[in-house]
C-alpha cells in the first residue's frame, strides 16, 4: 500500500529533477513521431513540440510541452515556458488535424506561460485565449493529460479536451503555491500550507471533477520506473481513445461543451 503524500510532497515529486518529461513518454507511446516547427507568423518555440504520428497503427497528432532534460536542454526549452509562437505552433497542428480528421493528444508540463516583455509584445494572452476558443470547437476528439506541472493559462492553452487525465503526483493549478503563499501570506516560505488550500493535487481535482482520471505512478514517483509510468499512460490512452471515438463528433461536441460550463464549485463550509 502506497503511502499517503502531502500536497506538497507531491508537488515536490511534480519537480523532481529526474522527473521523466515529455520526451520521455513520446517514443514510448507513439510510433513513427515528425515534428513540424513554426507558427507561420513569428518563429519556432522549442517549449512546445508538436507533430504527427502513429497510436497504435493509427495516424495522430501529438501536442506536448518540454522542459528539457539537462542544463542545456532546459535553456533551450526555456524550462517548458512557453513562447506566443509555442500557441500558436500548436493551433496550426491541431487545425491540420481537424482538417485530415485526426485525433489530438496533448501532454502537459509547464511551470506557466513565459512572462517576458518579448512574449507579451507578440500576444500572449491573446494566443492563449485564441486556443481556448478553438480548441473548444475542433471536430475531432482531444485527449489532454497532466505530466507533471499545469500551471495556470499556459496550461490550459494547450488543454481544453474532451477527457482530461493527471498522473499521480501532477499538479493542476491557477499559481504556484510560492506565488500564492507571497501574495496572500506576504511569506513565500508558507508554500506548503498554500499548496494545501489550493487544492491543486490530482485527487483534490478528481473530487472537484476538474480531471476524469488519475493514472498511477510507481510508490516514490514516475523518475523511478518511467517505462512502467508510460505503461499505465498508454493503457489509459488506449481505452479512453476508443470510446472517443466511438461518439459522433456532435456528441463529442456537445458533451465538450458540457464539460467547459461545470467547471468551478463553490463550496460552503459549514461552521458550527
Amino acid at each position: 500500500m502506497k503511502r499517503s503524500l502531502s500536497p506538497w510532497e507531491r508537488i515536490l515529486l511534480a519537480r523532481h529533477p529526474q522527473r521523466p518529461t515529455f520526451l520521455t513518454y513520446l517514443p514510448e507511446l507513439f510510433d513513427d513521431f515528425i515534428e513540424l516547427h513554426g507558427d507561420r507568423y513569428f518563429g519556432d518555440d522549442p517549449a512546445i513540440i508538436a507533430g504527427f504520428g502513429f497510436f497504435d497503427g493509427e495516424s495522430v497528432a501529438i501536442i506536448g510541452q518540454e522542459k528539457g532534460q539537462n542544463v542545456q536542454e532546459k535553456i533551450k526549452r526555456n524550462f517548458g515556458m512557453p513562447h506566443p509562437e509555442g500557441y500558436r505552433k500548436a493551433l496550426r497542428i491541431m487545425k491540420l488535424a481537424e482538417k485530415f480528421n485526426i485525433p489530438i493528444f496533448s501532454f502537459i508540463d509547464t511551470p506557466g506561460a513565459y512572462p517576458g516583455i518579448g512574449a507579451e509584445e507578440r500576444g500572449q494572452a491573446m494566443a492563449i485565449a485564441v486556443n481556448l476558443k478553438e480548441m473548444s470547437l475542433l471536430r475531432v476528439p482531444i485527449i489532454v493529460t497532466v505530466l507533471s506541472e499545469g500551471g495556470s493559462g499556459g496550461a490550459l492553452g494547450i488543454g481544453v479536451g474532451d477527457y482530461i487525465l493527471m498522473l499521480e503526483n501532477a499538479y493542476y493549478s491557477v499559481i504556484s503555491p510560492e506565488g500564492c503563499a507571497s501574495i496572500l501570506f506576504r511569506d513565500s516560505s508558507k508554500a506548503p500550507e498554500a499548496a494545501s488550500a489550493l487544492k491543486i493535487t490530482a485527487e483534490d481535482l478528481f473530487k472537484l471533477k476538474l480531471i476524469d482520471e488519475i493514472i498511477p505512478e510507481p510508490e516514490e514517483g514516475a523518475h523511478t520506473n518511467p517505462s512502467e509510468t508510460a505503461d499505465n499512460i498508454k493503457k489509459a490512452l488506449k481505452r479512453i481513445y476508443k470510446n472517443l471515438k466511438a461518439k459522433p463528433i456532435e456528441v463529442l461536441l456537445k458533451e465538450r461543451y458540457e464539460k467547459l460550463r461545470n467547471y468551478g464549485k463553490f463550496l460552503e463550509e459549514v461552521r458550527k
